[in-house]
């Protein structure tokens, strides 16, 4: 029988998952890890706390399901994207990874965007200069820590640094490549203009490979802190939205996912490239070799709920604990018994600016036509309008770039709610439904290893023959003709409230 591992590197632990070739899960561990910030707006993990988790990880799912190392058949890694690890010439860490949620490189933004070009930058990397990538970061190394450049050898992604210490190899793969801001997205490759024009040498950056190809194998040093067999393949992988799509069957023309986690995220698959040249949405190269995919971000989807819940929601977070159920589920009976509109009740769900489609950093959150009718349950149901709205917006950002969206997945903690799932339904105008296994990004790349070992001959085969629905959740035609207006007076709301946003965040 043969078994793969899919290794998920998240911002609080790694989860390991051991797999059969149907993507029956057979074991799993996580292995948390500390964040460091030393200032306001800068976040920093130590890439060897990444490696021993994911050490302790693989050691624990081979012990719990008593598979023989040598039947592990392939390896793939998941990772948080844009994070910066820089070893020297021996290989080792010369300083804590600046990750994908530090703030600090805004100053490196406007250099890059002066050096290349602004609208330059989104044809080649498909993006504008964004604080969360890694090119900003390199920069900013370079900027303020010229010893630690100077010492410089390799640049590496957090699972590309997992990925050396499996298989002494200096690789990535092109989607989570594709956030580093370096890459020729539509050519797939490193950009020599990007890299020209930032005087960033292309020897630091590891081969670029398509995510199910093998990039290595496990070293005899490797297997035995780990207990996998040496010579096992290790793929390429994917960064954790790719990986994400694979692992809930979005690797087709049609099919897209909304996560509806900390932030939200809508997810579209598309086998051309295509860019918005306003830099609303996110284009990276995606999991299935040659193809790509659209991603909008909205900030604070679960973050508003939760935001609610922890200010508002105290007696159903009494009860739900003498109940010995989620909070959130009381939360969803409550809003089922306001109507479509919530009253007329409006929510920006802004808390923590917005990405898309605004990407304004200074706009912030609004219930509008607050009146005394309204109760908390109402403004629970703004709420999840709100968000869903915001999601909308993303929807149809990639709708209108030729990427249309009829197969929509439903993920992350926001996925689980009938109700969200249902509005999301009813702006969608198309069925959305969860996946039958919620391992997700682990799932995805042992799909890939799977893909890569010759288990199955590509990523949609693969997923075909592995991933099913659950539960699905079909529009309400009447839903959709009531959201209709208010919809269309909430994508009003950004544009009159814009320079107010302005003078709000220039009051001291």
């Amino acid at each position: 029988m043969a078994y793969y591992i899919g290794i998920d590197l998240g911002t609080s632990g790694t989860k390991t998952v051991l797999f059969d070739r149907e993507g029956k899960a057979l074991a799993s561990s996580t292995i948390e890890y500390p964040l460091y910030q030393p200032k306001n707006g800068y976040a920093e993990q130590d890439p060897d706390d990444w490696w021993n988790a994911a050490v302790g990880t693989i050691r624990a799912v081979l012990e719990k399901s008593g598979v023989a190392s040598s039947d592990v058949k392939g390896i793939g890694i998941s990772g948080q994207m844009h994070g910066l690890v820089m070893l020297d010439k021996d290989g080792k860490v010369i300083r804590r990874s600046i990750i994908w949620c530090d703030q600090r490189t805004a100053k490196e933004c406007e250099e890059i965007t002066e050096r290349v070009g602004a609208e330059r930058l989104i044809e080649i990397t498909a993006n504008p200069a964004l604080t969360g990538f890694t090119a900003s970061k390199i920069l900013w190394v370079r900027n303020n820590e010229p010893e630690n450049y100077a010492k410089c050898a390799k640049i590496l992604l957090p699972k590309d640094y997992v990925r050396y210490k499996l298989t002494g190899e200096f690789a990535t793969e092109v989607s989570d490549a594709s956030g580093m801001q370096l890459l020729d997205v539509p050519n797939r490759c490193w950009s020599d203009e990007v890299l020209e024009k930032l005087d960033i040498d292309k020897n630091l950056l590891g081969k670029v490979y398509e995510s199910p190809d093998i990039t290595g194998y496990v070293t005899e040093e490797a297997a035995a802190l780990t207990g996998l067999a040496a010579g096992t393949i290790v793929v390429g992988g994917a960064g954790d939205n790719a990986a994400a799509a694979v692992g809930t069957g979005v690797v087709e023309d049609g099919k897209a996912f909304t996560t509806i986690g900390t932030s939200g995220v809508v997810f579209a698959h598309s086998s051309t490239v295509s860019i918005d040249p306003k830099g609303r949405v996110h284009t990276f190269c995606c999991a299935v070799p040659g193809q790509w995919h659209i991603m909008g971000v909205t900030q604070g989807a679960g973050l508003s709920l939760k935001w609610f819940r922890d200010n508002f929601c105290g007696a159903e977070k009494e009860t739900a604990a003498l109940m010995g159920v989620d909070p959130y589920y009381l939360m969803d009976q409550e809003a089922e018994k306001v109507p479509v509109g919530s009253n007329k009740l409006l929510y920006l769900p802004y808390l923590m600016g917005e990405r898309t489609p605004h990407l304004d950093p200074d706009c912030r959150g609004v219930f509008f036509g607050l009146s005394a009718i309204h109760t908390k349950r109402d403004m629970l149901r703004a709420v999840l309008e709100g968000v869903a709205f915001s999601l909308n917006d993303c929807k149809n950002i990639i709708g209108g770039m030729g990427v249309p969206v009829s197969d929509m997945m439903a993920c992350g903690g926001g996925g689980t709610s009938r109700v969200w799932r249902q509005m999301l339904a009813d702006l969608y105008g198309c069925e959305v439904k969860t996946a039958a296994n919620r391992e997700g990004p682990a799932l995805g790349v042992a799909i890939l290893a799977m893909v890569g070992a010759g288990e199955y001959a590509s990523v949609p085969e693969a997923c075909r023959a592995i991933i099913k629905a659950d539960k699905v959740q079909a529009p309400i035609p009447e839903n959709s003709e009531k959201y209709a207006p208010f919809y269309q007076l909430y994508t009003e709301l950004y544009p009159a409230l814009k320079d107010s946003y302005k003078k709000l965040a220039a009051i001291d």
